[in-house]
């Protein structure tokens, strides 16, 4: 069995942990899963079941809701039992059992079953999965640390949409064979979860930011909100700007079907889509992240929100699949480059013991910012267009990149 490294060990030679390698290939099958179901989700729903776009936009927002919701409770008791391997196994069976669901769901109601149990899943193991990058990382590689965990779940996708066409094409369209076989790479990552990836020991060494105060070393952390105090002034503004901003970002579901709408891609080639927004993320995480770790990751979550106005105005202004496909890529690169430093911004603005809290709080606003800006994209394209989906994303992300700027000038965000 793989031994995982100190954290001290760490801190001297600044090595990437076998452990978080470990996690990045996990979330990397999990992704090929995730992919071969999700990226033809939207066009089964819409053209084989029937559903409104309305409909659509509401089962992305919910279900993206209750995965994101659910990663604050099972950070906070991920903190208050000191485990996260155990919660995060629970997680992944529910992630599991969700694909030969979705394989024979021929209604609205069991989609939205099968969608609403493998969200479920992520949500329970996302935090804790998270918590323990962050108790791994090297100090001076926390973002590097999490850009290459999101790298191998990125490259993972692209298998995923690759494997989705050749399964499509080989099966003459057969949506329930696609989402069946979803199921063995899922189930891959679960036994690689259990039998290799080793819970890393527990330290209380500080968090990086001196405006987070810490709570006293050795105690038991209790399950309680009143955490959330200690989480600091500098996590609570940035929570603030990654909410208005989330609210800007609607599922890649209306990528999909705007490619089938408005540009007449055939079904079975619609797994392209996310082929081709991976390419955005999956270049630019790891580089990403090593940039945030040797400059000002403020000015990094810039150039993240600017990525995401200039595809807004392309893609609403594509008058052809290419211009259209270059949106895409800028999509998958303002998602990489503005996560990855959300979250290495808030790893180290945390108290080590309250990891799995201040996680939790950061996908639980996300939680609420995606119902929003789902079920708002349902709205405005069922009332107008899809294509003004993308002008609306457009002024919300202008709205969040001038309330960081507020912020930065008011009070700072940056490292201490």
């Amino acid at each position: 069995m793989l031994q995982t490294d100190l954290p001290q060990r760490q801190q001297r030679d600044g090595k990437i942990s076998i452990t978080i390698w470990q996690i990045g290939f996990m979330m990397m099958l999990m992704n090929v899963s995730f992919v071969m179901m999700y990226s033809l989700s939207g066009v089964y729903l819409k053209n084989i079941v029937g559903a409104s776009m309305i409909g659509i936009g509401f089962l992305d927002g919910f279900c993206e809701f209750l995965s994101n919701a659910m990663k604050l409770f099972s950070g906070m008791l991920s903190d208050y039992f000191k485990k996260r391997k155990g919660i995060m196994i629970v997680g992944y069976l529910f992630s599991v059992i969700s694909k030969p669901l979705l394989a024979i769901a021929d209604s609205f109601y069991m989609v939205f079953t099968a969608r609403m149990l493998e969200r479920f899943g992520n949500g329970i193991q996302g935090t804790p999965r998270d918590a323990i990058v962050a108790d791994l990382a090297p100090r001076k590689k926390i973002g590097a640390s999490y850009g290459l965990k999101r790298t191998l779940a990125y490259i993972g996708s692209m298998l995923g949409g690759v494997l989705g066409i050749v399964i499509m094409q080989y099966t003459d369209n057969d949506f329930q064979s696609v989402f069946a076989l979803a199921s063995i790479p899922a189930f891959i990552a679960l036994l690689i979860l259990i039998f290799f990836v080793k819970e890393p020991k527990r330290y209380d060494h500080p968090a990086v930011v001196s405006s987070a105060p810490m709570p006293a070393p050795k105690v038991a952390t209790k399950f309680t909100l009143k955490n959330f105090k200690y989480l600091g002034k500098s996590f609570w503004l940035l929570i603030c700007v990654n909410f208005v901003f989330m609210t800007a970002r609607m599922n890649e579901t209306f990528l999909t079907l705007c490619a089938s709408d408005e540009f007449a891609v055939p079904a079975k080639y619609i797994p392209f889509v996310m082929i081709i927004f991976n390419i955005g993320t999956a270049s630019a995480s790891y580089p990403v992240g090593l940039l945030g770790d040797r400059f000002d990751r403020v000015k990094v979550l810039f150039f993240g929100v600017m990525s995401l106005i200039l595809s807004d105005v392309i893609m609403y202004s594509a008058t052809t699949l290419g211009s259209f496909a270059i949106g895409i890529v800028l999509w998958g690169l303002q998602y990489s480059a503005t996560q990855n430093i959300f979250v290495s911004l808030i790893a180290e603005r945390i108290p080590e013991d309250l990891r799995g809290t201040g996680f939790g709080v950061y996908w639980l606003c996300n939680a609420i910012a995606a119902f929003i800006a789902d079920s708002f994209a349902g709205y405005v394209a069922h009332t107008f267009s899809i294509m003004h989906v993308f002008a609306s994303s457009g002024m919300i992300a202008i709205a969040s990149m001038l309330l960081l700027w507020m912020l930065i000038h008011g009070i700072s965000l940056r490292r201490k």
